[in-house]
C-alpha cells in the first residue's frame, strides 16, 4: 500500500502520530472525500475481498464502495500508521427491527493506550469521530448524539439519540476478525435479491457546506 496516495485520497498531510487526534481526523477527512456506494453492483462488477484490488479502485480510480471494501482498506491503513487496529462483525438492524447475521456489517476497534474506539468509515450516515467504548455515556457528533450499551449474548449495540428517543444502529462483539470472513456476506449483498444493495444504486457523500449536509444520488 502507497501510504502517501491513500493521504492524498483523503486529503489528509498533518502529522502522522498514532493517536487520538490522528484517527478523528482521519475518520472525519474519509468521509469527506471517499463516497459510500454500491455502483458495481448494479454494473454486475464483481467485488472481491482483495485488497489490492479495492485499493486500485478507491485510490486510482477515485471511486467509492461499501463497507466490506471502505472499511477493509481503512483498516489497512490505520495498521500500516501504527495503530492497534482490528476488524470487527457487526449486525445492522433493519426495518423489520431485527438485527442481520453476522458479518452484515465491517466495523474497526482501535486500541490507543487502554482506551478503545469504534471507528467506521462504511456505514453511511453515521459519526464524523470514532465512539469510545464506554458503556452508556452519551457522545455528541456533528452528526447526532450516539451511545454504546451492553445488549445480549456478549454483543454490544450502537445507537442513536434524537429527541430523547434511543433507536439502534447496530450490534457487535467486540472480537477481531479476518478479512476472508465476511466473504459469504459480501457475495451475499451482490447477488441476493433480499439484499437492500440490489434493490437501488447509491452514492452518498456527507459535506460541510452552510451547517452539514447529506447528499445521496439514487
Amino acid at each position: 500500500m502507497d501510504i502517501e496516495k491513500y493521504l492524498d485520497r483523503i486529503k489528509y498531510s498533518e502529522e502522522l502520530e498514532p493517536n487520538l487526534s490522528l484517527l478523528k481526523k482521519l475518520q472525519k477527512k474519509h468521509l469527506l472525500n471517499i463516497p459510500f456506494e454500491n455502483l458495481d453492483i448494479h454494473y454486475q462488477t464483481p467485488i472481491k475481498l482483495n485488497l489490492k484490488q479495492i485499493y486500485e479502485k478507491i485510490i486510482y480510480q477515485n471511486r467509492g464502495g461499501f463497507c466490506y471494501e471502505l472499511n477493509g482498506l481503512y483498516c489497512e491503513l490505520l495498521q500500516s500508521l501504527g495503530f492497534d487496529a482490528k476488524r470487527i462483525s457487526a449486525r445492522v438492524y433493519n426495518k423489520d427491527k431485527e438485527y442481520s447475521s453476522e458479518f452484515d456489517h465491517l466495523a474497526i476497534i482501535v486500541k490507543i493506550v487502554n482506551t478503545e474506539y469504534l471507528t467506521d468509515v462504511g456505514f453511511g450516515e453515521f459519526v464524523f469521530e470514532p465512539l469510545e467504548l464506554k458503556l452508556g455515556k452519551i457522545q455528541n457528533d456533528e452528526r447526532g448524539n450516539y451511545s454504546i450499551n451492553k445488549f445480549e449474548n456478549g454483543y454490544l449495540g450502537v445507537n442513536k439519540i434524537e429527541n430523547g428517543k434511543s433507536t439502534p444502529e447496530f450490534i457487535f462483539k467486540n472480537v477481531g476478525r479476518e478479512f476472508e470472513e465476511y466473504e459469504k456476506m459480501c457475495e451475499y449483498h451482490q447477488t441476493n435479491p433480499d439484499s437492500h444493495f440490489m434493490k437501488k444504486r447509491l452514492i452518498s457523500l456527507p459535506t460541510e457546506m452552510v451547517g452539514l449536509q447529506f447528499l445521496a444520488i439514487h
